[in-house]
Formats: structure tokens, C-alpha cells, sequence
């Protein structure tokens, strides 16, 4: 059992909580600590944690935590993850590694200083759709890849999420906020990207909040919530990626990936089990392709789970820095190169880590 610390009890906390106890069974939640101390009692009550602690600090000073899971938001991830490797713990964070790319290098350095590590979220690409799009890619069945499309495309949280404005500041925006899920579907599907040409814009100053805990009220925007662009992938595959708050309705869909004898349309990469449709250039027909993965349900915690195993075994995680800082890295460049008004180069480098593997018994990992 490897024993995880989780720092941040808010709203992705419950599924986290949920699956750790119930579902992977090679993980041990051991404390909780939340600027609220509530939540973190509710958590401790309805889990069974063994301790609360008041301060990420006093945490981090528990000696059985192994793993420090940092669900805080995204401008504090940087302080907990900082504080956590200081700690000599390893850290796994929600997406964004970091809230900028400074933020990032830093993290990185101190992990490899110390010999840690330091991975995180999104683990959706380790469900089974997306797992079946890159095992139907890799089979060779749409030929060679040509050319990729991502969409995600809407007006924002203000309508429905209960407190929306850290949307809208630092480490916000559309593209740090949805931008891991498309980029690291790709990269997994298609390789590492070696260079970004693309643009950012902030087209409201301010937006108004229509959620009921906030209605009324104005948020005064920081950052740019329209960015799109190219992304030049090291293979030679050129793709295209759009992410915005500003927009009513599109009908594009997720994620498309071109090839010489097909398109294939891969789900939302916000989720683990959508259906999977492959276009047959050769036929004409349009096709659900059956997902041959594990884990179609909401499992958030598998890509913890992944990064324990790798752990405890010596293996590569699939979740590690080396993809998390990548993703990180790409998502700045939209905002570089628009800025620059240039092509910006990718200076990190990405190699796809192995597939999943079936395991028979639901819940542990190879």
C-alpha cells in the first residue's frame, strides 16, 4: 500500500476520495488537510481517514505519507508541491503542474534535487477510450497520421460553477483549465510537440456571474480566454487546437485525428469511457469502434495509482513530470507566440510512455 497525504478538499476531492477508498486498492489514504478544516472532517467522517491535520505543513511532517496529492487551486499548486518535495515527499497535483512555466522549471529542479517525483493530473488519457484510440492508431488502422484538430469551445463557468471567478485569474483561463486534457490526449496519440504558432486575446474585461451563489456580480478578467493555434508536432503531424471561454454554441467535435485511410473522432478527453467513431475512407462508413480498456467509469485516482505503482516498482509512471511540465510548456506557448508574434520552440522534450496493460483484477495496476 503506498500511504497518500491529500492537501485540498473542494470540489474534484469527492471522486478522488471515492475511487482511492473503494477502487484501487494499493492506495491508502492516511490525512487530510483543508483551509476549511470542515471539509477536511466531513472527508475524514465519510472516509474513515485516520488524521486531520490543521496546516499542509503538519502534514507534510508525517512520516508514513508517501505521496503528498495536491487538489488545491491551481495558483496555490505551486506553494504545496514546493512544499511537499521540500518535505522529502513525492507529489502528485492536479492540472496545471504549475500556474506558469517558471513555476514548472522550479518544481522540476526540485524534485530532481531532492531524487523525487513529481507527477500529476489530467489520467483520463489512461481510461478506456482514449487507451483504445491509441491502441487503434498504433495497430495501423487509419494509416499515417496527417493532420489533428481540438475544439473546446464555451462561455465559461459563470453560469453554472458555484465560485468562478479563479477562472478568470492566474492559472486560469480555458487553455490552463481544459487545455491539459486536449494536449495530453494528443501527445499520447500522436508524440511530443516541437513547436507552437498560435494567439491568445482576452475578449471581455469583465464577465458577469449568473451562478445563484454569485449572481449578479462582475469578475474582472486577468487573463487571455481565447487562444488557438498550430501545434507542430516532432513527428511532422500538424494539428490544430482551439480552447475559449467566449463562445455560445460550436459544433465541433473533441478531437479528430486525420489519417491516409481514415478520421478518427476521439471522445471528450474530459472523460474515461465515451464512445470511440472511426470514419472509413476506403468505405465511406462511419463506425463505433469497442473500447478494449479498463476503467469506462469517472476514475479519477488512476493516474495516482499509476504514479504509486511506478514508485513502489521502479517503472516509468505515465504520469510523470516529463509529460505534466510538457503539456505545461505547450500551453504557455500560445500565449508566447502570440505575443512575440512568432513561432515559439518547445524546448522539453516527450516520449510516450507505455499503454495500459489489462489486468485482471480491477483496480491495481501493472
Amino acid at each position: 500500500m503506498t500511504k497518500i497525504g491529500i492537501v485540498g478538499i473542494g470540489d474534484i476531492s469527492g471522486i478522488y476520495l471515492k475511487n482511492i477508498t473503494e477502487t484501487f486498492k494499493e492506495l491508502e489514504i492516511v490525512a487530510v488537510c483543508d483551509l476549511i478544516r470542515e471539509r477536511a472532517l466531513k472527508a475524514q467522517e465519510k472516509y474513515n481517514i485516520p488524521k486531520v491535520y490543521d496546516t499542509m505543513e503538519e502534514l507534510f511532517a508525517d512520516e508514513s505519507i508517501e505521496v503528498v496529492l495536491n487538489i488545491t487551486r491551481p495558483y496555490e499548486h505551486f506553494a504545496v508541491s514546493k512544499g511537499a518535495l521540500e518535505a522529502g515527499k513525492h507529489v502528485y497535483s492536479e492540472k496545471p503542474l504549475g500556474a506558469s512555466l517558471e513555476e514548472g522549471k522550479q518544481l522540476v529542479a526540485l524534485a530532481e534535487e531532492k531524487g523525487l517525483m513529481i507527477g500529476g493530473a489530467p489520467d483520463t488519457f489512461l481510461g478506456a477510450s482514449i487507451q483504445t484510440c491509441r491502441k487503434f492508431i498504433d495497430d495501423g488502422n487509419i494509416g499515417e497520421i496527417v493532420g489533428a484538430s481540438a475544439a473546446m469551445m464555451g462561455h465559461g463557468p459563470e453560469s453554472w460553477h458555484h465560485d468562478p471567478e479563479f477562472f478568470y485569474k492566474y492559472g486560469g483561463g480555458p487553455m490552463m483549465d481544459m487545455g491539459p486534457y486536449y494536449i495530453t490526449a494528443l501527445i499520447n496519440l500522436i508524440g511530443g510537440v516541437k513547436s507552437v504558432t498560435g494567439v491568445a486575446h482576452k475578449s471581455f474585461e469583465k464577465r458577469t456571474a449568473t451562478c445563484k451563489e454569485h449572481n449578479g456580480e462582475m469578475i474582472t478578467v486577468d487573463v487571455p480566454t481565447f487562444l488557438t493555434g498550430v501545434l507542430h508536432f516532432e513527428s511532422g503531424v500538424i494539428g490544430t487546437i482551439t480552447t475559449t471561454f467566449d463562445v455560445y454554441k460550436s459544433n465541433q467535435r473533441n478531437i479528430e485525428i486525420h489519417g491516409t485511410k481514415g478520421t478518427l473522432f476521439v471522445p471528450d478527453p474530459n472523460c474515461f469511457g465515451n464512445e470511440v467513431k472511426y470514419f472509413d475512407g476506403e468505405t465511406g462508413e462511419e463506425k463505433v469502434i469497442p473500447v478494449c480498456f479498463d476503467y469506462k467509469e469517472n476514475s479519477r485516482a488512476l493516474g495516482l495509482a499509476d504514479f504509486a505503482k511506478a514508485i513502489k516498482t521502479g517503472r516509468k509512471p505515465r504520469t510523470s513530470y516529463k509529460q505534466t511540465f510538457h503539456v505545461l510548456e505547450v500551453m504557455q506557448a500560445f500565449v508566447n507566440s502570440g505575443d512575440e508574434g512568432k513561432t515559439t520552440e518547445i524546448t522539453s522534450r516527450f516520449s510516450r510512455e507505455a499503454p495500459m496493460l489489462q489486468n485482471n483484477i480491477h483496480g491495481i495496476l501493472d
